[in-house]
């Protein structure tokens, strides 16, 4: 295992340390057929997405999710998730691509990478021009009424919430939910199946931007070494998988996505020694 940790403050170019673990993993996603990459909040850090538990910008540094992003707590008081979800939605909303998620595109459609599992709900993996894209955790773009389950999009009722914080109602007057899984709620069985046999069938996977701290989620590039493909990680921070994978980059994902990928397309990059940064 290659295991490469960047310094806390990376420069643009990639730091000559990290050459040696892109380069192998570049090899590695060249090699592969059925490559397939799992992401989570840190993909998405860069674009002034917040994270979860980060202690100084995290989303749950204030709050306990249990109260406020549980579908026992929505179910109870939709106003207060709709209060902690409001500024969340406003920076959804206004997030673009980075870097990282354009790298992941870039693969995909050259082939290299056959799907994207995320646990991100905000869609900068298709703003980037990813096609197939398995959202674990759901989405914004629609809400479903609590009461008669008719699904709206989401810009029928988003102008008003975000402009007056108004809880977003069904004609029936229903509470529309958004279509995001909170605690406690099963993830999409369709999405779910497919990542299942995406990391069953995979013969990498490209783990991005994800602690490996939320189940089911979690488990996938698990099965998917368990199996033999090899796996993957670039993480600023260890995750428990890291012992077990082949190439492990502590690194920022908008810094090292995006040489891994021109690497690995280019056609003698995998093998190239790198030039002056």
């Amino acid at each position: 295992m290659d295991v490469v940790q960047s310094p806390g403050d990376l420069s643009p170019s990639l730091p000559e340390h990290l050459w040696r673990g892109v380069r192998e993993a570049a090899r590695l996603l060249r090699q592969a057929r059925r490559a397939v990459a799992l992401t989570g909040a840190g993909i998405s850090t860069p674009s002034g997405v917040p994270d979860f538990r980060s202690p100084e910008t995290g989303l749950w540094r204030h709050v306990d999710p249990l109260l406020v992003a549980s579908i026992w707590a929505f179910r109870v008081s939709p106003r207060a998730f709709f209060d902690w979800m409001r500024p969340l939605a406003r920076t959804l909303l206004e997030a673009r691509p980075n870097p990282a998620h354009e790298a992941l595109a870039r693969l995909e459609e050259a082939g290299l990478l056959r799907a994207v599992i995320t646990q991100n709900i905000d869609g900068l993996h298709q703003k980037a021009g990813s096609r197939t894209v398995l959202e674990l955790h759901g989405h914004i773009r629609t809400a479903t009424c609590t009461r008669c389950y008719r699904t709206y999009p989401s810009d029928t009722f988003l102008p008003a919430y975000l402009e007056a914080g108004e809880v977003p109602r069904c004609g029936c007057g229903g509470i529309l939910k958004p279509d995001v899984i909170l605690l406690g709620e099963d993830l999409p069985r369709e999405a779910y199946q497919q990542a299942v046999h995406e990391a069953r069938t995979c013969d990498l996977m490209l783990v991005a931007g994800t602690s490996l701290e939320v189940a089911p989620a979690s488990d996938l590039p698990f099965l998917a070494q368990r199996r033999g493909a090899p796996v993957i990680v670039v993480n600023l921070d260890p995750t428990p998988l890291d012992p077990l994978a082949t190439v492990v980059l502590h690194a920022d994902v908008a810094l090292v996505l995006p040489t891994l990928a021109g690497l690995a397309l280019s056609p003698e990059g995998a093998t190239e020694e790198p030039g002056p940064r």
